[in-house]
C-alpha cells in the first residue's frame, strides 16, 4: 500500500501579511500587496509597482536579524516560513531521527548586489569605452563580500534549512520558474511516499523585484504597467488584463507521512493525494496554445490521486493576469472537466499578492488548505470586463462560502513546465 502523505504545518511571509492567518484574512477581504516599487527606484522603469513584503521582522520568528545579515532577502523570507511551518507542525517538540527528516525547496536566484557591481563596472570604463578585465576583478576583490556572493545560489535557503532544523535527510532544490515550489512539493510528497523520509520541509522562495528581473519580465512584456492604480494592476481572466505584477515572498509546508503523524498526535491540515508534471515542449515563454501540456498534467494528477472531475470542489489557478495564461489554463480546465467545468470555482490569490515566482505555488497550496478548513473559497479581485475567451466561474471581488473537500492548484512556469497539486481534506 502506498504510504499517505499529510500536511503537518504551514509558514508563509507573503505581500498581503507575514503569518498564515493575516494573509488569509486579508485574502478574503479583497485586500491587495500591490503598490509602486520601493525597495529600488523604478520610476524610470516600464512597470513601476509590485507587491513587496513589507514590515517583516525575523525578531518575530525567534531569529536575530543580525544573524541573518549576509544572507538574501529571499532566505531571510525562508527563514520565516520555514520557522512558522515548523513551529505550527510540533515536528520537532518529540525525538525525531534527523536522517528521516529532508528539505525540497523551489528557491530561486539571490538578488544581485547592484551597488558593488556599478562600482566594478565603472573602474573598468571609466570614460563609457572599453573594458578592463584587470581593474574590474581588482575592484571586485575589493568591495564584493564573499557570503554576500555566495548566498546569490538557488541551493542556499535549503542548506540554511537543513542546518536550522538538523534536518540531515534529502536536501534539494530545484528552479523551474513559476512552477518550481508545486514541483518541490510534489516531489517532496514523492519521497515520502517511497520511504525516502518521514518529514519535508517543501516549499519555496523568491525575489525578483530587482533591476535585472524587472527589466527581463518588461523585455518579455510579461509585466502590467498599470502603474496609476497599483490595486487593479492585477487582473487575471479580466477582459483588460495586460500582465502579471511581480511579487515576493515564502510559502512552507510540513509533509510528513500520515502514520508518522497519528503516532505523535499531530493536526493534520489535509493530504495531498495528487500530483502531476508535464512539459510543453513547446516554446521556452510561450504556453502550448491547445494546452496540451496542462490538460495532461491535471489529468495526471487526478489519476494520481484517485479522482474524477466531480471530486474536485475548487481550482485554484496559476491565473497570472497575462493575455495567453489565463486563456489557455480556461482551455485547459474545460478541456479536462467538460460542462463540469463551469461548474467549479476558480479563482486567483495573484490578483492580491501579485506573482511570487518561485514561491507562488506552495503559498497558493495553503491558501487551497486554509480553503478546505474553512469551507471558503477567496476571489479574483479587479475581475470586472468578462472576456469570451475566460467564461468560468472565478468568484470575482468577494469570498464565497462553498463545500471544499478537494482543491486542486496550478502551477505553469516558463519553459512550459506544468505541475498540478491535489490536496483533500483528511479522511482518517
Amino acid at each position: 500500500m502506498r504510504r499517505r502523505v499529510v500536511v503537518t504545518g504551514i509558514g508563509c511571509v507573503t505581500p498581503v501579511g507575514n503569518d498564515v492567518e493575516t494573509m488569509w484574512k486579508a485574502l478574503l477581504r479583497g485586500d491587495t500587496g500591490i503598490g509602486k516599487t520601493t525597495i529600488f527606484d523604478a520610476s524610470n522603469f516600464p512597470t513601476k509597482i509590485s507587491a513587496e513584503v513589507r514590515n517583516f521582522d525575523l525578531n518575530t520568528v525567534g531569529e536575530d536579524p543580525e544573524r541573518w545579515k549576509y544572507q538574501a532577502r529571499h532566505t531571510r523570507f525562508a527563514v520565516g516560513a520555514a520557522k512558522q511551518a515548523v513551529r505550527d507542525s510540533g515536528v520537532l517538540d518529540k525525538p525525531l531521527d534527523p536522517t528521516r527528516f529532508g528539505v525540497y525547496l523551489g528557491s530561486g536566484e539571490g538578488p544581485q548586489d547592484f551597488d558593488r557591481f556599478t562600482k566594478m563596472m565603472l573602474a573598468a570604463m571609466p570614460n563609457g569605452e572599453g573594458f578592463d578585465v584587470a581593474k574590474f576583478t581588482q575592484v571586485g576583490l575589493e568591495v564584493l563580500h564573499p557570503i554576500a556572493e555566495l548566498e546569490q545560489e538557488p541551493n542556499m535557503p535549503a542548506g540554511h534549512m537543513a542546518a536550522l532544523f538538523n534536518a540531515q535527510g534529502p536536501n534539494v532544490n530545484c528552479l523551474t520558474a513559476c512552477a518550481a515550489s508545486s514541483q518541490a512539493v510534489g516531489e517532496a510528497v514523492e519521497m515520502i511516499r517511497r520511504g525516502d523520509a518521514d518529514v519535508m520541509l517543501s516549499g519555496g522562495t523568491h525575489s525578483m523585484i530587482h533591476p535585472f528581473g524587472v527589466t527581463g519580465f518588461n523585455l518579455l512584456t510579461a509585466l502590467s504597467t498599470h502603474n496609476e492604480e497599483p490595486a487593479k494592476a492585477s487582473r487575471p481572466f479580466d477582459m483588460n488584463r495586460d500582465g502579471f505584477v511581480l511579487g515576493e515572498g515564502s510559502g512552507m509546508l510540513v509533509l510528513e507521512e500520515l502514520e508518522h503523524a497519528k503516532a505523535r498526535g499531530a493536526k493534520i491540515y489535509g493530504e495531498i493525494a495528487g500530483y502531476g508534471s508535464t512539459a510543453d515542449a513547446f516554446r521556452i515563454t510561450d504556453t502550448h496554445p491547445e494546452g496540451r501540456g496542462a490538460i495532461s498534467c491535471i489529468k495526471m494528477a487526478l489519476k494520481d490521486a484517485g479522482k474524477n472531475i466531480d471530486d474536485v470542489d475548487y481550482i485554484n489557478a496559476h491565473g497570472t493576469s497575462t493575455e495567453v495564461n489565463d486563456k489557455v489554463e480556461t482551455l485547459a480546465i474545460k478541456q479536462t472537466f467538460g460542462e463540469r467545468a463551469y461548474k467549479i470555482p476558480v479563482s486567483s490569490t495573484k490578483s492580491m499578492m501579485g506573482h511570487l515566482i518561485a514561491a507562488a505555488g506552495a503559498t497558493e497550496l495553503i491558501v487551497c488548505l486554509l480553503a478546505i478548513r474553512d469551507k471558503v473559497l477567496p476571489p479574483t479581485m479587479n475581475y470586472e470586463t468578462p472576456d469570451p475567451n475566460c467564461d468560468l466561474d472565478y468568484i470575482p471581488n468577494a469570498a464565497r462560502k462553498a463545500k471544499c473537500d478537494t482543491a486542486l492548484s496550478n502551477s505553469f512556469g516558463f519553459g512550459g513546465q506544468n505541475i498540478t497539486l491535489i490536496a483533500t481534506a483528511f479522511s482518517g
